[in-house]
């Protein structure tokens, strides 16, 4: 119903159409005259009998409408003074014209990245990993949809415990395995865990991630760095450290040097936690990927009671799947779950069931497979490409994993570092994984880490070129 009424020489037209009613779309009409101004603070309004006469509408109607207005705080009436529009009702401005954004800049994206850290994600078997999840939901118990055990799902720790057995040599049942959102929290809780049991160093290598030491740190924990050589860490050093009653090692392949610790090293270490009730946090993050030999299996299995073992899918599979795994000695079980039970993260049970039917199918063998293969290739071309191009920059380190060291003249990683910048190739320098204080006072080397399992398939052979482009000439 559309009406107008004239009324102190102003002209208000009000749109009654709308359900609800005709109160309701009078009220509805009047507060909107209200906030956009049309009705302003003080503004008199006709009298209910003279606005129901004007609208063809019930005067109780009308009355109805203004006593409820008033109730809401829209308007207010006095005896003797008719009803007004109330004083603190006041209209919206009209926003002022928005500036047009002036968008940021960008920042610069790499043409070729080859930073280390993450798998080729452009070749997730996405086709099988969907014919899992189909499998997996489908056969799920209606449980499964609810919250889950922070422990993990009971049909992914079952078929881990056999896995990691057969893949790894890793001696575990799926009770001491705990499943985590990514290694990052699996570290943090073994940290936390560890501090509440007193433990106040823990030993780290001396090249390694920096974020790995800040959740050490966070967790109470000081970072004692031990020497890395060709052998790997040098577990030795432990027992001349008092106070260190852990240690985190990278041992079937040192990140990021690239280097197994050295069978004598793996003894030591053993021997060192054994005498002295310590403990090792085995990194075992990319251990399935060794082209010139079988994968030498984990330490953990020398000693299960000593040695917390840490996986993920992260390398194989994605980052993005969020899915990692600890096979725990029977002494921490209680202490670790009761942390992830108190407020942590639990990793959506949905996409554990889907590994978990990825394993049991052998999806996951094939794809590791298939991804040892295309990475293989990968390194060999780079081997090949520097032997012909760049004779002088050695390769260091064993054919394994997704990355390899490229030793570099001394003082020229940085001058690299930022050619390849320019060029559009993101590299990163081996001085950038180095513990702030070094552990024996030694140089630093100059060296390149190269990912050459990142790019896609179809950028590999550029991002070669870009590298070899870079390189220092002979000196």
């Amino acid at each position: 119903m559309d009406d107008s009424w004239a009324t102190f020489g102003r002209d208000l037209h009000l749109d009654l159409a709308g359900g609800g009613g005709v109160r309701a779309s009078l009220m509805r009409a009047l507060r909107e005259a209200v906030r956009t101004g049309r009705l302003a603070p003080g503004t008199r309004l006709p009298s209910s009998r003279s606005l129901a006469v004007d609208l063809g509408i019930a005067r109780n109607t009308v009355a109805d409408a203004y006593a409820e207005l008033v109730a809401e705080g829209w308007l207010g009436a006095r005896q003797g003074s008719g009803t007004r529009v109330a004083r603190r009702a006041e209209p919206l401005r009209p926003a002022p014209p928005a500036r047009r954004a002036v968008p940021a800049r960008a920042p610069d994206r790499p043409r070729y990245d080859l930073r280390p850290g993450t798998p080729d994600v452009s070749a997730f078997p996405r086709a099988a990993w969907l014919a899992a999840a189909r499998r997996a939901i489908t056969a799920a118990p209606s449980e499964a949809f609810g919250y889950g055990p922070s422990l993990g799902r009971p049909e992914l720790r079952t078929v881990l415990a056999d896995y990691l057995a057969r893949a790894r040599g890793v001696r575990t049942d799926p009770d001491r395995i705990l499943i985590c959102t990514g290694f990052m929290q699996g570290l943090g809780l073994l940290a936390r865990a560890l501090r509440g049991a007193g433990v106040r160093e823990i030993g780290t290598e001396a090249y390694g991630l920096h974020f790995h030491r800040d959740v050490l740190t966070r967790a109470g924990l000081r970072p004692v760095p031990l020497p890395v050589d060709q052998y790997g860490a040098d577990t030795g050093r432990l027992a001349e450290q008092a106070g260190v009653r852990a240690a985190l090692l990278t041992p079937a392949h040192q990140f990021p040097t690239g280097v197994p610790l050295h069978p004598d090293r793996r003894a030591a270490v053993i021997d060192w936690a054994r005498a002295g009730g310590g403990l090792v946090l085995e990194d075992d993050y990319d251990g399935e990927f060794r082209y010139d030999r079988q994968p030498v299996g984990a330490v953990q299995g020398l000693d299960p009671d000593r040695v917390a073992y840490l996986g993920t899918a992260s390398k194989s599979l994605a980052p993005a799947l969020r899915l990692a795994w600890m096979a725990l000695p029977d002494h921490l079980v209680e202490p670790v779950l009761a942390l992830k039970s108190t407020g942590e993260w639990q990793t959506a049970a949905l996409e554990q069931l889907t590994l978990a039917e990825f394993l049991t199918s052998g999806a996951y063998d094939r794809h590791v497979r298939g991804m040892r293969l295309r990475y293989r290739r990968r390194r060999d071309q780079l081997v090949t490409a520097l032997a012909g191009q760049a004779p002088h920059i050695r390769v260091s380190g064993i054919a394994a994993g997704l990355h390899v060291v490229l030793e570099l003249p001394p003082g020229t990683e940085q001058s690299v570092v930022q050619a390849a910048r320019w060029q559009g190739l993101a590299l990163e320098g081996l001085s950038s994984f180095a513990y702030p204080a070094a552990a024996d006072g030694a140089p630093l080397r100059d060296a390149l880490v190269v990912a050459y399992g990142r790019p896609p398939e179809h950028a590999f052979a550029g991002a070669l070129e870009a590298l070899l482009r870079v390189l220092p000439p002979v000196p």
